[in-house]
């Protein structure tokens, strides 16, 4: 069965930079004063970053569904019998549901994995998932391949802004006002136990406070130097920087590359926010 892989735009890469590797995707929405762009494609990370810094609200959506529609018929004038996801998680956008309603109204036969997160362990499953059927394994077993990829996943955010959390209806205003008062720091997790959704996993006092609280739940998850680490920012490369290197000391042997946070999660989080993504990957197991 002649099977296409297709993510979005949550990878943080463009539409161009996965044809590359024979990967299909479609832009997520980012949205400002009601206008919608698909992201990547119309908006930059940059730009969208630029809006932020002019104080502008943005926000984001699931890729418009003519963009899905227009992809899928495409893929089926093709040839293609199957459609095998990895979109951005269930936790944080419709996006599956949404591939898997077309695909179904298409008569596409559509498979997919909930990688109940986004960014860079997205674009690796992805990939993960077109190397392994394309030696021969079944839809069975790549998906177990990516669920082993899952179970060592974790992604923690370090918001510097409540105040952008509190406008973009992520965080009350009561806890945004008394936060800033505080001066608390919270530390937001997103992984396979959350289901996808971002979480509260501690509060301390100063931002180098929480990267070294992030840290030792790094050494407690027994990550070492066979991990695939990220830290991405959302504009502000200096404190990244000094987290790669928290980071690189504290971890004898590790790697941490530095990216600029995608746009659908800095949207949320506001500037300044610092996040880690860290996996085990399938040939490392």
């Amino acid at each position: 069965m002649k099977t296409a892989f297709v993510t979005d735009s949550g990878t943080g890469e463009t539409i161009e930079q996965l044809r590359q590797d024979g990967i299909y995707s479609v832009p997520l929405q980012v949205s400002y004063d009601h206008q919608n762009f698909n992201d990547s494609l119309d908006i930059t990370i940059d730009e969208v970053y630029e809006k932020m810094r002019e104080g502008k609200m943005l926000n984001t959506s699931l890729p418009s569904l003519g963009k899905i529609e227009e992809l899928f018929t495409q893929l089926k004038e093709e040839g293609y019998e199957r459609i095998f996801a990895v979109p951005i998680c269930r936790g944080l956008s419709g996006t599956i549901d949404a591939m898997e309603m077309i695909a179904q109204q298409l008569g596409l036969v559509f498979e997919y994995v909930d990688c109940y997160v986004t960014a860079v362990v997205q674009g690796y499953l992805i990939r993960l998932a077109k190397r392994m059927m394309e030696q021969g394994m079944s839809v069975e077993e790549t998906k177990e391949a990516c669920a082993q990829v899952i179970h060592t996943t974790d992604t923690v955010l370090l918001p510097d802004d409540l105040q952008h959390l509190k406008r973009g209806g992520r965080l009350t205003p009561l806890a945004a006002t008394l936060g800033g008062l505080l001066k608390i720091k919270p530390i937001l997790a997103i992984n396979e136990h959350t289901k996808g959704k971002i979480d509260v996993a501690g509060k301390v006092r100063t931002m180098s406070k929480a990267m070294d609280t992030v840290i030792e739940r790094m050494k407690q998850a027994g990550v070492d130097s066979s991990y695939s680490i990220t830290v991405a920012h959302a504009d502000d490369a200096v404190q990244a920087e000094v987290y790669r290197k928290k980071i690189e000391d504290a971890l004898e042997g590790v790697r941490v590359h530095v990216i600029k946070l995608v746009s659908v999660v800095g949207v949320h989080t506001g500037r300044g926010c610092q996040a880690l993504q860290y996996f085990k990957p399938f040939d490392q197991q």
